[in-house]
């Protein structure tokens, strides 16, 4: 059998980075490849990204050591790993596959960070802004990531797992298993905590330390849930061996992202979460959004609707207080930042109702018009929104 060097941050615990844990569920159920993994020779940590010396020691590794068929390369693309790559794939002729685990910046010159003869991305997302960069069809492969199996549990076993984690049984819980420094997604599951209207509504807070600017945005979301009154519904747990276990006994999963940057095309929790059985919300415009088994977005504008079109992204003209759907059509319904705009909110909140099944869920947003920020916002008085409006030409309450 062929031998297949992965060359990875280091495949071992912790297991807490998406890319090296997709590359240890591959090496780990390979069938007619033997991996190599080349992580091995680098120190195992906490460290989200490897140092210096870490990578000068992968580097001296292919440059002399390596003797794989075959070189596999896991990571997001930068200059200095793509360059360093390219020039060991030259020393060394051996066929070359890249693995691009997250998307770089949006004004990241994709076409010179492609060095591999075979560059494979995860989403759909990611091949079409590969294709817009000028990278070939023929040297370009779309492969979405894979886990192993977790059984859905059982509601008596999701009751068990509250008691566990000393969570009461009738909460509405919520968990975000992100990053704090890249996405915005922490802030808007806070705003999304803020504008529930259920008292027991608990956020659990599962996320690990990515870079120092962890520890400034822990407390920047501290202080903002303080001042929302919101803290007492705020569970900070951080990097956690019990996440499987939280997402099981959680009633959403939420990592509504802004962007993809610094993320997993597909993150691994998500596709945890939905083995499990549980909802989740991501952030739309994202390569996430791409995982719904059917999405469906409703605007009464058609300009607004043009763009998520353009995308892809099916989007149908109608109206908020006579959605153009059947009764029990999804299994989910959301709204952010609309019912406030809305003068018969109650019809509105009725047509989500009718159109989510039996079981289903509703992710409803609305403002609250004692919070410091919609204080503030009206002693600023009315902001333009165009060229020819400004806020007191929309309704809101």
């Amino acid at each position: 059998m062929s031998e297949v060097l992965f060359v990875s941050k280091p495949v071992a615990p912790p297991w807490n980075d998406s890319s090296k844990n997709l590359v240890r569920d591959i090496t780990g159920h390979l069938e007619r490849h033997t991996p190599v993994l080349v992580g091995r020779h680098a120190a195992a940590g906490a460290s989200f990204s490897p140092g210096l010396r870490e990578n000068v020691s992968v580097f001296r590794y292919l440059l002399w050591d390596a003797n794989a068929d075959i070189w596999h390369f896991f990571f997001a693309p930068n200059r200095k790993s793509s360059a360093a790559a390219r020039f060991a794939a030259a020393v060394r002729p051996v066929p070359t596959v890249q693995t691009v685990c997250s998307l770089p910046r949006e004004d990241a010159p994709l076409d010179k960070l492609v060095f591999a003869d075979v560059t494979v991305v995860l989403s759909e997302f990611a091949h079409e802004r590969f294709r817009e960069a000028g990278i070939s069809d023929a040297s370009l492969r779309r492969i979405p990531p894979s886990l192993p199996p977790l059984p859905q549990p059982s509601p008596n076993e999701r009751a068990l797992l509250r008691r566990k984690h000393d969570i009461p049984e009738s909460a509405s819980v919520w968990i975000y298993p992100g990053d704090l420094e890249h996405g915005g997604g922490a802030d808007v599951a806070l705003e999304g905590l803020a504008a529930c209207d259920r008292p027991d509504a608990l956020l659990l807070m599962t996320c690990r330390d990515k870079t120092k600017s962890s520890a400034p945005a822990r407390t920047r979301l501290i202080a903002q849930a303080s001042r929302w009154g919101i803290e007492t519904r705020l569970r900070w747990i951080g990097e956690t061996p019990d996440i499987h276990e939280l997402l099981a006994l959680s009633d959403f999963t939420v990592l509504p992202n802004r962007s993809p940057y610094a993320k997993m095309d597909y993150p691994l929790v998500v596709l945890e979460a939905m083995c499990l059985g549980r909802p989740v919300l991501v952030g739309t415009g994202t390569p996430a959004a791409e995982l719904a088994e059917e999405a469906v977005g409703v605007d009464i504008s058609e300009g607004m609707a043009a763009k998520p079109r353009a995308r892809g992204l099916d989007v149908r003209i109608g109206d908020v207080c006579a959605l153009p759907f059947d009764d029990d059509a999804f299994d989910l319904t959301c709204s952010f930042k609309v019912l406030a705009h809305v003068q018969d909110a109650k019809a509105a909140i009725g047509e989500a109702a009718r159109v989510t099944r039996p079981g289903g869920h509703l992710v409803l947003e609305l403002y609250n018009p004692w919070s410091l920020r919609f204080l503030a916002k009206r002693a600023a008085g009315p902001q333009r929104i165009s060229e020819n409006r400004t806020e007191t030409d929309v309704f809101t309450r």
